[in-house]
Protein backbone atom coordinates (compact mmCIF):
# COMPACT_ATOMS: atom_id res chain seq x y z
CA UNK A 1 0.00 0.00 0.00
CA UNK A 2 1.02 3.37 -0.67
CA UNK A 3 0.35 6.72 1.22
CA UNK A 4 -1.60 9.37 -0.86
CA UNK A 5 -2.19 12.46 1.82
CA UNK A 6 0.98 14.62 2.95
CA UNK A 7 0.43 17.48 5.29
CA UNK A 8 3.51 20.15 5.76
CA UNK A 9 3.47 22.41 8.90
CA UNK A 10 4.07 25.68 7.64
CA UNK A 11 2.56 28.42 9.88
CA UNK A 12 5.51 28.78 12.81
CA UNK A 13 6.43 31.97 13.58
CA UNK A 14 10.01 31.55 13.17
CA UNK A 15 11.09 33.82 15.88
CA UNK A 16 14.66 32.07 16.73
CA UNK A 17 14.86 33.06 12.93
CA UNK A 18 15.07 36.98 13.60
CA UNK A 19 16.51 38.99 11.34
CA UNK A 20 15.79 36.46 8.33
CA UNK A 21 11.99 36.30 8.99
CA UNK A 22 11.23 39.78 9.78
CA UNK A 23 9.85 39.71 5.94
CA UNK A 24 10.29 36.03 5.54
CA UNK A 25 8.12 32.60 6.22
CA UNK A 26 10.90 30.53 7.61
CA UNK A 27 9.70 27.89 5.46
CA UNK A 28 10.67 29.91 2.58
CA UNK A 29 14.27 30.35 3.42
CA UNK A 30 16.23 28.74 1.03
CA UNK A 31 19.22 26.14 1.53
CA UNK A 32 21.31 26.31 -1.96
CA UNK A 33 18.97 27.88 -4.10
CA UNK A 34 16.05 25.36 -2.36
CA UNK A 35 13.34 26.44 -0.17
CA UNK A 36 12.65 24.54 3.38
CA UNK A 37 9.56 24.03 1.99
CA UNK A 38 10.24 23.30 -1.39
CA UNK A 39 12.54 20.01 -0.08
CA UNK A 40 9.53 18.52 2.03
CA UNK A 41 7.23 18.92 -0.94
CA UNK A 42 9.75 17.38 -3.11
CA UNK A 43 10.23 14.66 -1.13
CA UNK A 44 6.35 13.85 -0.64
CA UNK A 45 6.31 14.08 -4.32
CA UNK A 46 9.22 11.42 -5.00
CA UNK A 47 8.00 9.10 -2.90
CA UNK A 48 4.13 8.93 -4.61
CA UNK A 49 2.17 11.76 -2.49
CA UNK A 50 -0.96 12.54 -4.49
CA UNK A 51 -2.54 15.22 -2.03
CA UNK A 52 -0.80 17.77 -0.18
CA UNK A 53 -2.16 20.36 2.74
CA UNK A 54 0.05 23.52 3.61
CA UNK A 55 -0.89 25.16 6.60
CA UNK A 56 0.04 28.70 6.86
CA UNK A 57 -0.46 31.89 9.63
CA UNK A 58 2.77 34.32 9.39
CA UNK A 59 3.20 36.32 5.84
CA UNK A 60 1.15 33.50 4.18
CA UNK A 61 0.43 35.40 1.26
CA UNK A 62 4.11 34.60 0.43
CA UNK A 63 3.34 31.16 0.83
CA UNK A 64 0.18 31.22 -1.73
CA UNK A 65 2.51 33.22 -4.35
CA UNK A 66 5.40 30.54 -3.87
CA UNK A 67 2.93 27.62 -4.17
CA UNK A 68 0.97 29.41 -7.58
CA UNK A 69 4.38 30.17 -9.03
CA UNK A 70 6.01 26.58 -8.62
CA UNK A 71 2.91 24.77 -10.36
CA UNK A 72 3.88 21.30 -8.61
CA UNK A 73 2.91 18.70 -9.92
CA UNK A 74 0.58 17.08 -7.36
CA UNK A 75 -2.43 18.89 -5.17
CA UNK A 76 -1.71 21.12 -2.91
CA UNK A 77 -4.06 23.15 -0.60
CA UNK A 78 -3.83 25.53 2.18
CA UNK A 79 -4.94 25.44 5.76
CA UNK A 80 -5.31 29.29 7.11
CA UNK A 81 -4.42 29.77 10.49
CA UNK A 82 -4.25 33.48 10.47
CA UNK A 83 -7.02 33.99 12.78
CA UNK A 84 -6.13 31.64 15.19
CA UNK A 85 -2.34 29.72 15.52
CA UNK A 86 -3.32 26.27 16.06
CA UNK A 87 0.16 24.74 17.64
CA UNK A 88 0.70 21.48 15.39
CA UNK A 89 -1.67 19.27 16.91
CA UNK A 90 -4.87 21.40 15.99
CA UNK A 91 -2.92 22.58 12.69
CA UNK A 92 -2.64 18.97 11.68
CA UNK A 93 -6.18 18.06 12.73
CA UNK A 94 -7.60 21.08 10.77
CA UNK A 95 -5.51 20.34 7.62
CA UNK A 96 -6.41 16.91 6.97
CA UNK A 97 -9.69 17.14 7.21
CA UNK A 98 -10.31 15.77 3.34
CA UNK A 99 -7.91 13.03 4.10
CA UNK A 100 -10.77 11.36 5.89
CA UNK A 101 -9.68 7.62 7.67
CA UNK A 102 -6.01 7.33 5.56
CA UNK A 103 -3.08 7.48 6.76
CA UNK A 104 -0.72 10.68 5.90
CA UNK A 105 2.61 12.32 6.16
CA UNK A 106 2.92 14.70 8.52
CA UNK A 107 6.88 16.85 7.85
CA UNK A 108 8.51 20.04 9.70
CA UNK A 109 10.00 21.99 6.83
CA UNK A 110 12.44 22.73 9.92
CA UNK A 111 14.47 20.15 8.43
CA UNK A 112 16.73 19.97 5.39
CA UNK A 113 14.98 17.31 3.55
CA UNK A 114 16.78 15.46 0.43
CA UNK A 115 16.28 12.63 -1.79
CA UNK A 116 18.58 10.66 0.97
CA UNK A 117 15.47 10.30 3.34
CA UNK A 118 13.64 8.79 0.44
CA UNK A 119 14.43 4.85 1.33
CA UNK A 120 13.50 5.70 4.95
CA UNK A 121 10.03 7.28 3.88
CA UNK A 122 9.34 3.61 2.00
CA UNK A 123 10.67 1.83 5.43
CA UNK A 124 8.72 4.25 8.07
CA UNK A 125 5.73 3.60 5.65
CA UNK A 126 6.04 -0.75 5.84
CA UNK A 127 6.49 -0.46 9.52
CA UNK A 128 3.07 1.95 9.61
CA UNK A 129 1.13 -0.78 7.80
CA UNK A 130 2.61 -3.69 9.34
CA UNK A 131 1.84 -2.84 13.01
CA UNK A 132 -1.13 0.42 12.50
CA UNK A 133 0.02 2.46 14.89
CA UNK A 134 1.27 6.25 14.77
CA UNK A 135 5.07 6.57 14.04
CA UNK A 136 7.97 8.87 13.76
CA UNK A 137 11.06 8.87 12.29
CA UNK A 138 14.04 9.61 14.96
CA UNK A 139 18.01 10.22 14.61
CA UNK A 140 20.43 9.05 17.40
CA UNK A 141 21.71 12.86 18.79
CA UNK A 142 25.29 12.37 17.87
CA UNK A 143 23.92 12.62 14.18
CA UNK A 144 22.36 16.30 14.54
CA UNK A 145 24.97 19.26 13.67
CA UNK A 146 22.99 20.82 16.58
CA UNK A 147 24.76 19.33 19.71
CA UNK A 148 21.85 21.37 21.82
CA UNK A 149 19.31 19.27 21.32
CA UNK A 150 18.77 17.30 24.52
CA UNK A 151 16.66 14.46 22.83
CA UNK A 152 13.13 14.00 22.77
CA UNK A 153 12.53 10.18 22.58
CA UNK A 154 14.17 7.00 23.28
CA UNK A 155 13.75 3.70 20.77
CA UNK A 156 13.79 0.19 21.95
CA UNK A 157 12.38 -2.48 19.35
CA UNK A 158 10.55 0.01 17.38
CA UNK A 159 8.78 0.94 21.07
CA UNK A 160 9.25 4.68 21.73
CA UNK A 161 9.42 5.74 25.10
CA UNK A 162 10.13 9.30 26.59
CA UNK A 163 12.54 9.08 29.86
CA UNK A 164 14.84 11.10 32.09
CA UNK A 165 17.88 11.28 29.71
CA UNK A 166 16.40 10.79 26.17
CA UNK A 167 18.90 9.74 23.31
CA UNK A 168 17.10 10.17 19.88
CA UNK A 169 15.66 13.46 18.50
CA UNK A 170 12.40 13.21 16.20
CA UNK A 171 13.17 14.53 12.65
CA UNK A 172 9.60 16.38 12.02
CA UNK A 173 8.33 13.18 9.87
CA UNK A 174 5.86 11.07 11.00
CA UNK A 175 2.72 9.15 9.65
CA UNK A 176 -0.34 9.27 11.84
CA UNK A 177 -3.96 9.39 10.93
CA UNK A 178 -6.88 11.09 12.09
CA UNK A 179 -8.25 8.82 14.61
CA UNK A 180 -6.31 9.21 17.24
CA UNK A 181 -6.82 13.10 17.10
CA UNK A 182 -10.42 13.57 16.99
CA UNK A 183 -10.43 12.88 20.51
CA UNK A 184 -9.01 16.01 21.75
CA UNK A 185 -11.49 18.34 23.17
CA UNK A 186 -9.64 21.31 22.55
CA UNK A 187 -8.92 23.43 19.57
CA UNK A 188 -5.41 24.28 20.24
CA UNK A 189 -2.78 21.54 20.43
CA UNK A 190 0.20 19.91 20.36
CA UNK A 191 1.30 16.95 18.89
CA UNK A 192 3.37 16.47 22.05
CA UNK A 193 -0.11 15.51 23.94
CA UNK A 194 -1.16 13.26 21.51
CA UNK A 195 2.55 11.27 21.42
CA UNK A 196 2.50 11.64 25.46
CA UNK A 197 -1.04 9.52 25.25
CA UNK A 198 0.03 7.20 22.61
CA UNK A 199 2.97 5.98 24.70
CA UNK A 200 1.06 5.29 27.99
CA UNK A 201 -1.14 2.76 25.71
CA UNK A 202 2.11 1.66 23.87
CA UNK A 203 1.09 2.60 20.59
CA UNK A 204 3.99 5.29 19.53
CA UNK A 205 6.15 2.99 17.03
CA UNK A 206 9.26 4.93 15.42
CA UNK A 207 12.08 3.78 12.96
CA UNK A 208 15.67 5.24 13.41
CA UNK A 209 16.81 7.44 10.49
CA UNK A 210 20.65 6.68 9.76
CA UNK A 211 21.05 10.36 7.96
CA UNK A 212 22.95 13.24 8.97
CA UNK A 213 20.41 15.57 11.24
CA UNK A 214 20.35 19.13 9.86
CA UNK A 215 17.42 21.32 11.49
CA UNK A 216 17.14 25.30 10.75
CA UNK A 217 16.32 26.63 14.82
CA UNK A 218 18.33 29.58 15.01
CA UNK A 219 19.79 32.09 13.01
CA UNK A 220 23.15 30.86 13.91
CA UNK A 221 22.33 27.65 13.04
CA UNK A 222 20.90 28.47 9.31
CA UNK A 223 24.80 30.12 9.14
CA UNK A 224 26.48 26.56 9.89
CA UNK A 225 24.44 24.98 7.56
CA UNK A 226 25.13 27.16 4.33
CA UNK A 227 28.59 26.96 4.99
CA UNK A 228 28.50 23.14 4.90
CA UNK A 229 26.87 23.96 1.37
CA UNK A 230 24.75 20.87 1.23
CA UNK A 231 23.71 20.50 -2.60
CA UNK A 232 20.55 18.27 -2.94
Amino acid sequence: MKIKYGMILAAGLGTRMHPLTLKTPKPLLEINNSSLLERAINLLISHGVQEININVHYLPDQIYTFINDKKFQVKITISSEENLLLDTGGGVLKGTQNFGDDPFFVVNPDTVWSKHYLEELKRLEAMYFKNNKPTLLLVKKKLSIDPSFKGDFNLNNEKISKDDENQFIFTGLQITNRSVLITEKTEVFSMNKIWGKLIKEKNLQGLESNQKFYHLNTFDMYKKILSLNITD
